[in-house]
């Protein structure tokens, strides 16, 4: 075989090699970008005065599934170019759109079953009607993807606690975020980016508490002095968090945040 054969086959896998590249961040990008619009969506549903919230929250959990599927389609025609080895060659490439979406199903879900989506779970959404998955959910972005759910639970806590039956529920997320932070910090040491993650994580933790919590539990304490029944205590917490919540919305505009997405759903 010829110096001039051989180098065309290199080219030829190289080339090869970069179109898949290419193909597989687009797609990353996608299910990203999607994954971002369910949790917008979530959001916003869940910010529906309603009576009945459980109810409410399971519709929630229905309607962001529903969405999810269109990244399972994605991940469907990206098949053939992540089996075996390919998977963790472009690993990289893949990552961050998995990790997005794993965090916006760990959110439908803690809304529907008011707990942490298991591993099993995330690996069946990410298998084809037989029940065979397009490729083997890795670990680290599992763990990684569920550190990222806790800041939408604190948002989900704030955004909460200025209505009615807002004070039970931010008790039930923030003693969630806790346990999460407690168990994901086991792992920190062994999972490459969970340690920056997790300081994330602790800061969520720290708003639930100190900006909510600390208030409501300031609240609660005198108004219990003057025996304040609790529908008149929901509105005295309504009014002191309403400028909470105009301040976090002012800040993601200035931060530039994603919101410009939110409508999209």
């Amino acid at each position: 075989m010829s110096f001039h054969l051989v180098f065309n086959q290199f080219q030829q896998e190289l080339d090869d090699h970069n179109d898949r590249r290419e193909r597989l961040i687009k797609a990353s990008r996608d299910v990203t970008n999607l994954s971002k619009k369910v949790i917008f969506l979530l959001h916003r549903i869940m910010n529906e005065d309603v009576q009945d919230t459980q109810a409410h929250s399971k519709h929630a959990c229905d309607r962001g599934i529903e969405k999810l599927c269109e990244v399972r389609d994605i991940y469907a025609a990206i098949k053939p170019d992540i089996q075996d080895e390919s998977f963790w060659r472009h690993h990289h490439s893949v990552s961050p759109g998995l990790q997005e979406y794993i965090e916006a199903l760990g959110f439908a879900h803690y809304l529907g079953h008011g707990t942490l989506v298991t591993f099993g779970q995330v690996q069946a959404a990410l298998s084809d009607d037989h029940g065979v998955p397009y490729f083997l959910l890795p670990k680290d972005d599992y763990l990684l993807g569920l550190s990222d759910l806790t800041g939408e639970l604190m948002r989900f806590a704030i955004s909460g606690c200025s209505r009615k039956g807002g004070r039970a529920r931010a008790v039930q997320v923030r003693n969630f975020v806790r346990n999460c932070k407690a168990d994901f910090d086991r792992f920190a040491p062994f999972i490459k980016g969970l340690r920056k993650k997790q300081v994330v994580t602790n800061q969520s933790l720290e708003k639930i508490e100190d900006d909510i919590w600390s208030s409501v539990y300031a609240i609660a304490v005198r108004t219990s002095e003057y025996d304040l029944p609790p529908e008149m205590l929901d509105d005295i917490i309504i009014q002191s968090m309403s400028h909470y919540a105009h301040k976090d919305r002012r800040i993601n505009r200035d931060a530039g945040s994603d919101d410009e997405h939110e409508g999209d759903y």
